[in-house]
This record gives structure tokens, C-alpha cells and sequence, in this order.
């Protein structure tokens, strides 16, 4: 296990979460679901990079876990540009949320559909018959948005009703939701008895009491409140502040128990510094006997595991020095250990460019890229066959020939050898060891 300079574990070997949690790609505004196949997905807003602010937040994205502690990138599952109704400029997809019932998932995303986006945001709705892919846009739920009116919830409760939640600009709107998933029953009620509500609503439900999280108006630095109810949608009784400011000027988290233990997941900006590159973290969640959220203690370490780690399918390993070109004053390096790398991408320019790699039979494949790098935070810019997708982090390793560190993301690839991988510089001096891709299983 390799430990960098601002004390993030930079390989598989690792034995707690670590905070942030997800250091590859910058994802915010966590929305956490454990499903029937026993595994506990996290539901992410994309911070791209560069950043340009909250307008470029797009490409949704999937993380999964069955131990708490090492998480996959399941890949992309909505963009913009697969929202016909939607803003045209695109950009703006911010906080979802996702629910399952009767054998179909929703993917729940506010979005504008004008131009004027503040005014025009609307409750978008995908569906999949799979908990982190094949999600197909379905419309707008009739009814909702207008202004600042974002950040939906969804719960579904034990007798199979589903409750949404929404909210923005001090007001918080809360209905219930009929059997398509898509419509109101009797259209939404203002949520009464909070406290200081400026956003980021999220509902659960804990020994039948129903708890509302959000996050309150402290001026560039929220922090979450609560309050509990006997009733899905309130009255409200306010309970109090149980998570001071992360760090970042914005806040938003949601509540979920896996495994007989409860956790907060929430974001901070640790690794960019940045308030719009934002990073998920996990810190427990605890309860006194009367049902009050203590205060959670956020920590560096996250949580520890609650099971095996899991087990790789079958992987194509690549290293650098055998299998690709290198253009724009890149290099072929070998190290006083032996090992050949792809150097001096320090241009954005220069890039290594691998051919012929293997898609298996097409579908989402994991790539990981093995690199060494002094820098605290260097970055890669991944292009598969064309595409763009955008940049990766590159934590510390140590050193230019500590080769601990690992960087990666979930994209679609084509059947057979017929697949381009192109990874360029430009951000910080880096060695570049090998990559990995494992097809996933659906």
C-alpha cells in the first residue's frame, strides 16, 4: 500500500475508504442505494475537468461496492446529450438520485429545458432494468421545477409507496409519487417545521421514523441539518446540525444502512482545492437511543471494511514499453529497475497511443492506468477510439519509480482488437507503467 503526501491510498491493497473515497474522476452530491443483489451503489453528480463551474457538470456516473472500501466505476449512464427535451446548450446535470421498484430502476436528475436555466429546471427520469447501466431518458415528470428547484429524493416505502423530494431557494416540496414512477397523486406540499433549508433534500426511513437531511444557508460553507417525522411527508420537527462544513462551499450528502452499519456519504474538495471539482467521501453515521443523528466525525481514513475484497474478472494487462507509439516528445523510458514506461508527458502534446486493444464481446470495460508521479496531483487525458473523456487524477505516488498508483474509469468498448487508447499530458511529470481493462459482467 502506497500512502501520497495528502495521505490517500493510491493502490487496491488498501483497508479503509479513505476520504475522499473516489479520487479518479471528481464526483459530488452522493446519493447512496443498497439493492437486493447485495451490493451498495453511489449515485453521483460529474464535476468535469477542467472546470468551468456548475454549468459543465454532465456525464453521470455509477460507483458500486460490496465491501465499502474498494469501488468500481460502473461507467457513464446519462449525459446531456441523451436529453432531448433539455437545455440546448446541455451541461447542468446536477444532484440525482435513483429508486427501484416493481423490477425497474429510476434514475431521478434535475435539468433545465431552456437556455435560461434558473428558471426552467424540470425533474428528468431514466429508466433501466439494471441498478448502473442501460438507462434510457423517459421525459420529465409533469408538474415539477420553475426556479432553483433541483436536488430530488426518492424513497420508497415498506408498503411500496415512493415519495419524491425536491428543493432549492429556502423551499423544500415533498408529494407522492403514482405507480409509473412519473407522475404525482396530488401534486406537491411545501415540507413543514425546517430549519434553515437552502437544498439538497434526502429522505430515509429508520425504526418507522422518518428522517429529512439538508443542507442550511451558512454563507460558503453549508453544513447539514435534520428533522424527523412519523409521517412520510411531515409534519417536520427540527432536530439540529450533525455535520459541520467539509471545507467546500457547498454540501450535500444522503443517509443509507449496509451491512447492519449506518454512513454518511457527502463530498469536500480535499484534492483540488477547487468548489467545483468536488470528491465523495464516507464517515459513519450514529444514532442515541431516542433516534438523535450524533454529530459525524469526518475523518481521512473513512470506513473499514465489511467484507472480502473483491475478486477481478478477467483482465487484459498492457505495458507501456511493449505494445504502443508515442508521439509530441513523449518517450519510451527504462528505469534502473528494468522497467520500460512512457515518459515526459509533460506537454499536452505528448501522449502514448496503444492499438488493437481488446473489447471482448463490447460493452463497458474498465481501464486502469499504472503510473509513478512525484507531483501531489498530476493529471492523464484519456481518449478511447476518439472519444474524449476528459481528465483523470493521478495522486501522488511518492516518486517518478513508485509505481502505486492507480487511475481509471468505466467507458464502452468495441467487440474484438479493434480499440484505441490514447492517454496524453500536460499536467504534472509522470511515468506511465501499464493499463489494465477488464470487460464488466452485466
Amino acid at each position: 500500500m502506497t500512502t501520497n503526501d495528502i495521505g490517500f491510498e493510491t493502490t487496491r491493497q488498501k483497508t479503509t475508504s479513505m476520504n475522499p473515497a473516489i479520487t479518479s474522476i471528481y464526483t459530488a452530491d452522493p446519493s447512496a442505494h443498497v439493492w437486493n443483489d447485495g451490493k451498495i451503489y453511489i449515485y453521483a453528480s460529474h464535476d468535469m475537468d477542467p472546470a468551468r463551474g456548475c454549468d459543465l457538470m454532465d456525464r453521470y456516473h455509477v460507483f458500486s461496492s460490496e465491501d465499502m472500501v474498494h469501488w468500481l466505476d460502473e461507467g457513464e449512464i446519462l449525459r446531456s446529450d441523451d436529453v432531448s427535451w433539455g437545455r440546448p446548450e446541455g451541461g447542468f446535470m446536477w444532484a440525482p438520485d435513483c429508486a427501484y421498484k416493481n423490477g425497474t430502476y429510476y434514475f431521478y436528475y434535475p435539468h433545465p429545458s431552456d437556455s435560461n436555466w434558473n428558471d426552467s429546471w424540470k425533474i428528468g427520469v431514466a429508466t433501466s432494468s439494471y441498478p448502473a447501466h442501460g438507462f434510457t431518458d423517459q421525459g420529465y415528470i409533469k408538474g415539477l421545477g420553475g426556479f432553483a428547484l433541483i436536488d430530488p429524493c426518492v424513497i420508497v416505502d415498506d408498503d411500496n409507496s415512493a415519495y419524491i423530494y425536491y428543493g432549492g431557494g429556502s423551499v423544500c416540496l415533498g408529494g407522492k409519487l403514482n405507480e409509473d414512477m412519473m407522475s404525482l397523486e396530488n401534486g406537491m406540499t411545501e415540507m413543514q417545521g425546517l430549519e434553515d433549508f437552502h437544498e439538497a433534500a434526502w429522505v430515509f426511513k429508520r425504526n418507522n421514523l422518518y428522517y429529512l437531511t439538508y443542507a442550511d444557508n451558512l454563507e460558503d460553507n453549508n453544513r447539514m441539518r435534520y428533522a424527523t417525522s412519523e409521517n412520510p411527508l411531515g409534519p417536520w420537527t427540527y432536530r439540529g446540525i450533525f455535520l459541520e462544513p467539509t471545507g467546500c462551499s457547498t454540501t450535500h450528502g444522503s443517509v443509507v444502512e449496509f451491512k447492519g452499519q449506518w454512513y454518511l456519504f457527502y463530498h469536500n474538495q480535499a484534492i483540488s482545492g477547487e468548489g467545483t471539482l468536488r470528491s465523495v467521501c464516507i464517515d459513519y453515521l450514529e444514532f442515541d437511543e431516542d433516534g438523535s443523528i450524533r454529530p459525524v466525525v469526518q475523518t481521512r481514513e473513512g470506513v473499514p471494511s465489511v467484507g472480502p475484497a473483491p475478486v477481478p474478472a478477467r483482465q487484459q494487462k498492457v505495458y507501456a514499453g511493449a505494445a504502443c507509439q508515442v508521439f509530441g516528445g513523449a518517450e519510451i523510458r527504462t528505469l534502473q529497475s528494468g522497467q520500460t514506461v512512457v515518459g515526459n508527458l509533460q506537454s499536452s502534446e505528448a501522449y502514448a497511443l496503444f492499438k488493437n486493444i481488446d473489447g471482448g464481446e463490447g460493452g463497458r470495460a474498465s481501464i486502469e492506468l499504472h503510473y509513478a508521479t512525484g507531483e501531489r496531483l498530476a493529471k492523464l487525458h484519456l481518449t478511447i477510439n476518439d472519444q474524449d473523456y476528459s481528465l483523470l487524477n493521478a495522486l501522488s505516488t511518492g516518486g517518478l519509480q513508485e509505481f502505486g498508483g492507480i487511475t481509471n474509469i468505466t467507458v464502452p468498448l468495441e467487440p474484438g482488437n479493434v480499440n484505441t487508447i490514447q492517454i496524453s499530458g500536460g499536467h504534472g511529470e509522470i511515468n506511465l507503467l501499464s493499463l489494465t481493462v477488464t470487460p464488466l459482467l452485466d
